[in-house]
């Protein structure tokens, strides 16, 4: 049973991270997984709780 984990910052739409699970699931299934057995699990991760090159990603955008 295949199980794909996605980190990502919050802010998306539940439209867009429906699109998203819906295309990993349909690349795990070309690999050549059955579709009954595929796993997405995607995390929103709040900005704040976000950091890169020492600045959280709310830092960056407040910044901009």
């Amino acid at each position: 049973m295949p199980l794909v984990e996605i980190s990502v910052a919050a802010g998306r739409t539940e439209e867009q991270l429906r699109d998203l699970m819906g295309r990993v699931h349909s690349a795990v299934e070309e690999w050549g997984a059955p579709g009954q057995s595929i796993r997405v699990l995607v995390r929103e991760v709040p900005k704040t709780l976000w950091l890169s090159g020492g600045v959280t990603l709310a830092e960056k955008a407040a910044a901009k």
